[in-house]
């Protein structure tokens, strides 16, 4: 299973509720026109997942009926090219080029069947890191890749729903971590472990599912996608 990206847990609650929002637009519409902007062509329910809110919330600040807090707005600036100032205020550009890589959401997922790690997984949104973040762990824009992670087999670690990055230079193993795998044409994210005999444990974090052992024989069959890099926190 994958995991969190900024706490990108999927969340219902309205914002409706909430009193002295902290930000103030002037005016509805405003922040409904910028967020509108960022999405481009990408449809509320996709642009919600990918950012970690309800559809009916990104609804919601799209027709001007709430506003987000802050907490979200940060969501909505990660998953997107926004500066997350203009996002709320407008008055400035809405993009720092320099400052920003973006790195693709797949809509591939693991332990999600017949995996899909492959020409047929398509972008769903690019989401963007500082460049200085990446670079102060040794990670390169193009190398990087995200993905949604699918069950429960690392709960208490990753959370169905959750979006990792990962390395995808980083496809052997290289000690003790997090990685996705493709095994039996299913994609995992499993803590990958090297017994003394040469083979290799595929754990589960939910302790539920009993370990794989992959013999040294068959480790042909064990494909390491790339390592696990970041879960709403760095992960090395």
């Amino acid at each position: 299973m994958l995991g969190k990206s900024m706490t990108y847990m999927e969340s219902d609650e309205s914002d409706a509720e909430k009193t002295g929002h902290p930000i103030h637009l002037g005016g509805i519409g405003c922040f409904g026109d910028r967020l509108k902007a960022v999405m481009g062509n990408v449809g509320a329910r996709a642009f919600a997942r990918a950012c970690g809110l309800s559809e009916g919330a990104i609804r919601s600040y799209l027709s001007g009926e709430t506003f987000p807090t802050l907490d979200r707005l940060a969501q909505i600036a990660h998953a997107t090219k926004a500066d997350p100032i203009w996002l709320a205020f407008g008055g400035r550009d809405k993009t720092s080029e320099d400052d920003y890589a973006y790195v693709p959401l797949y809509d591939a997922r693991c332990s999600a069947g017949s995996g899909a790690w492959n020409e047929r997984s398509r972008v769903l949104v690019n989401l963007s890191f500082t460049r200085y973040s990446l670079r102060k762990k040794g990670l390169t824009p193009s190398d990087l890749a995200c993905l949604r992670v699918d069950g429960d087999s690392m709960l208490g670690l990753l959370d169905d729903g959750d979006t990792v990055m990962i390395d995808l230079s980083r496809n052997a193993l290289e000690g003790e971590g997090v990685y996705v795998v493709m095994l039996d044409d299913h994609l995992y994210a499993k803590r990958l472990q090297r017994d003394f005999d040469g083979s290799v444990r595929v754990i589960s974090h939910n302790k539920e599912y009993q370990p794989i052992t992959v013999p040294r024989d068959r480790l042909a069959e064990l494909q390491i996608i790339g390592r696990v890099v970041w879960a709403g926190g760095w992960m090395v």
